[in-house]
């Protein structure tokens, strides 16, 4: 049975937990938008640099549309922040791929340094709380927040297919079955 966040009561602790990961999400925005200004960059350019990045530095390269996907623009409005961002030296676009079709993203060295250099800056606090967390409590962390993002992955999922919670049919679907009618 699902629950419904509008009309289920929600434990103090739940609501607590939530509320904290709002803050921190709000948080985190405003240090993008100190990136920004660091680089000397739009923030909406910072904040893909800041994608391309962290997906390069854990190994796994966006292409555009990933990235496109993440930060919540068009396709076209994403080609032309990424052409802003590899004229001014910060990426590189690669095709590196058995497919040669696919294209990945990639930080520039010096641009990947700026961000470092922001990063180690910007996150002593960061740093601080991770370096004196334990092991355990970080595994806790962990295992919560990637079901927090399996649970939002399949609702984003949903959701661009246009269906509502417990509905079980796309927006394609509901439009096939108004058709064969």
């Amino acid at each position: 049975m699902a629950v419904d966040p509008l009309t289920d009561d929600w434990s103090p602790e739940q609501t607590a937990a939530m509320q904290r990961l709002r803050d921190w999400a709000v948080s985190f925005v405003e240090l993008n938008q100190h990136l920004a200004t660091w680089m000397g960059l739009p923030t909406s350019d910072a904040n893909a640099l800041g994608h391309i990045v962290w997906a390069a530095e854990d190994g796994h390269p966006l292409s555009p549309a990933d990235l496109s996907r993440q930060i919540g623009m068009t396709s076209g409005a994403t080609t032309v922040l990424l052409n802003r961002l590899e004229t001014a030296g910060h990426i590189r676009r690669t095709r590196d791929h058995a497919d040669r079709r696919r294209v990945s993203l990639h930080p520039e060295p010096a641009a990947r340094e700026q961000a470092r250099q922001f990063i180690a800056a910007a996150g002593a606090e960061i740093a601080e709380v991770m370096h004196t967390s334990s092991a355990e409590e970080l595994r806790h962390v962990i295992a919560f927040v990637s079901r927090l993002t399996a649970a939002s992955t399949a609702a984003n999922k949903r959701l661009q297919h246009g269906a509502p919670a417990g509905s079980g049919r796309s927006r394609r679907a509901v439009g096939t079955a108004r058709d064969q009618r």
